[in-house]
């Protein structure tokens, strides 16, 4: 029986035999009738087990979507840093950043949510640690900012970049321990009691408007290598995305074929990086680029950075402490502590989403509480081994299950191995490295915009009709943009006499991020108004959690290698937040990655 899907550039598809993630059609239905009716039923679920090759081919797929965000903080990070003229630093950056996140996305798969939800580098916790590097003790030396005087070996310039980053990982490692603190207490829930769309919508859309500096700064380097990589990028996401493309396939029933893949809305930023990048290699080629250092467009070319390529190990392995002894200050804590809290709740949305996508029932509070837990842990282990960042569930890829119709944990398990492998492979970070900087520049011009218009799209559940919202809204923006930038260009404004405490508002209040926040959180739980007028029952049903403990839910979120079975025998750690309330005895608890469907049997169609 064969069949071909429009929707998603996939040709084989299994549904479970019992339904109770993927219902098959009912008896006497057709079934490529109902395969095309429904062009929403996943392929696989959440707890099916597609063939190795599709795992691989799906969780490679996964670790490309997320590529343009994972890449971009350490580019990003390296200016504050003062590494913007050491390229082979910045492969490091880049190889630890994709070890961390593989090694989190393990383990938020395996012992955190278990959903099928990638763990990366988080932008929530880039603008306060952008604004604690700007503080006036860790301005770069003018030297570092001329590439001729920065000789990347000399100990006095490892010291300056090394120094700046062990402050960053001190405090990302006593803020990630507040988020342990919540997920693993419960009190998420209590956070998000009196969090609304109005405090959301601000928060995260001041991160992306507070970047527009950094996409500027590299945009500018050549405006029309930037503006063609923005439009390949809109091009292809939005313009192209329902172009299936064919590509040769090959299996035992119909050996070698084509099979429509729907690539431009699989890989939208990486085919526009590969375009742009490649036009960027024939310019400098037939030199038409400029070569001498200064001119506008020089950063253009892309043999600027070539010996980074040669110089890079084959191997590293990344370890923790590798840039030294991680060092804490009060302000720098602080100000991680408000993207930490952001990254939070940006996660619970991210929980229901990927369920819903996934085929998965909604997630009960022990698995929420759980997978806020181990997030703090993969931020504890991003400061720890000195990825300038912490991680976070990528929204990016729970979108991508919505369009390649797999929902299976097993595709992000191979996933992250993937990204482990990638980030102890150091030739391929130097490769990222080499990047032309207007590329770079107009990926973050398509990045950065989401980024703030999915801050502003949480709106949708309050009443915009209403003059109190709008008020709030208009109010927290407008703040969140003025106060940090009066602060930035006046910084001895701040002087209590406390220097630690000076340093506290300093990072704080050159936050955008906080600032908006803040006053969207004051202002929406201190003005009168209904809580349908303030989006908070509309936010609440589209979070709704389901705490009744069914079969499914249980078969999904519940710990795998029979701990839960073990653990079901202490009837009073149940009472443990992050701890599952019991098991069905119907449940095998020894299947590696959690229960098995018992009794389904698996139909292929295609392949």
């Amino acid at each position: 029986m064969t069949s071909e899907k429009e929707s998603n550039g996939l040709d084989n598809y299994a549904f479970a035999l019992e339904g109770r993630f993927c219902d098959l059609p009912e008896k006497g239905e057709d079934l490529d009738s109902t395969i095309d009716e429904n062009t929403n039923k996943l392929a696989y679920c959440i707890t099916d087990v597609p063939p190795w090759y599709l795992c691989i081919l799906l969780g490679t797929q996964h670790c490309l979507t997320a590529f343009g965000g994972i890449i971009a903080i350490p580019l990003i990070l390296s200016q504050s840093l003062c590494l913007q003229h050491d390229s082979l630093t910045q492969s490091y950056l880049i190889s630890t950043i994709f070890f961390v996140s593989g090694l989190c996305t393990l383990m938020q798969v395996t012992f955190g949510i278990r959903l099928p939800i990638l763990q990366g580098g988080t932008f929530t916790l880039l603008a306060p640690s952008m604004a604690m590097l700007s503080m006036p003790e860790f301005t770069c030396p003018a030297w570092t900012q001329n590439a001729s005087s920065v000789n990347s070996s000399s100990p006095e310039f490892i010291e300056v970049w090394q120094s700046r980053m062990r402050a960053l990982q001190g405090s990302i490692i006593v803020g990630s321990l507040f988020q342990v603190f919540v997920g693993f207490s419960g009190l998420i829930g209590l956070f998000m009691r009196f969090i609304g769309p109005l405090t959301i919508a601000p928060t995260i859309a001041l991160i992306g408007l507070s970047l527009f500096d950094s996409a500027g700064s590299s945009a500018g380097n050549h405006w029309g290598i930037s503006s063609m990589t923005t439009a390949l990028i809109i091009l292809f996401s939005q313009y192209l995305r329902h172009i299936a493309v064919p590509f040769p396939t090959y299996s035992k029933d119909k050996k070698l074929h084509t099979s429509r893949v729907y690539i431009f809305q699989i890989l939208p930023v990486l085919l526009g990086i590969t375009v742009s990048w490649l036009m960027c290699y024939i310019l400098t080629t037939c030199n038409v680029l400029p070569a001498e250092p200064g001119q506008y467009g020089y950063l253009a070319r892309t043999d600027l950075k070539g010996e980074v390529i040669s110089q890079a190990p084959w191997f590293t392995f990344p370890y923790p402490g590798q840039w030294g002894k991680p060092t804490v200050s009060l302000a720098g804590v602080v100000g991680i502590l408000a993207g930490v809290i952001s990254s939070m709740i940006e996660s619970v949305g991210d929980y229901h989403a990927c369920a819903r996508l996934a085929g998965a029932p909604p997630p009960p509070k022990h698995a929420i509480n759980r997978g806020i837990g181990i997030e703090g842990i993969g931020c504890l282990l991003a400061g720890a081994w000195g990825t300038g960042n912490g991680t976070t569930s990528y929204s990016e890829n729970v979108g991508a299950l919505g369009i390649t119709k797999v929902g299976s944990r097993v595709v992000i398990v191979a996933s992250g191995l993937f990204m482990v492998a990638m980030g102890i492979l150091g030739k391929m970070g130097a490769i990222f490295t080499t990047i032309p900087s207007p590329v770079i520049g107009g990926m973050f011009m398509v990045m950065f915009g989401v980024i703030c218009a999915a801050g502003v799209s949480n709106l949708q559940y309050a009443d915009m009709n209403s003059s109190r919202n709008i008020f709030i809204f208009g109010f927290s923006m407008f703040s969140g943009l003025v106060i940090p930038n009066w602060i930035l260009k006046n910084p001895k404004a701040i002087a209590t006499g406390v220097v630690e405490f000076d340093q506290m508002l300093q990072v704080l209040l050159t936050t955008s991020m906080f600032v908006g926040g803040f006053f969207g959180f004051i202002l929406d739980n201190t003005i009168p108004g209904s809580k349908e007028e303030r989006g908070i029952l509309a936010w609440k049903k589209a979070h709704k959690d389901d705490s009744c403990e069914t079969l499914e839910t249980e078969e999904v979120y519940n710990l795998p290698f029979g701990i839960t079975s073990y653990l079901s025998s202490f009837t009073w750690l149940r009472y443990i937040p992050f701890c599952p309330p019991g098991m069905s005895s119907s449940l095998d608890p020894k299947h590696p990655l959690g229960t098995p469907d018992r009794g389904q049997i698996m139909i292929g169609v295609g392949l």
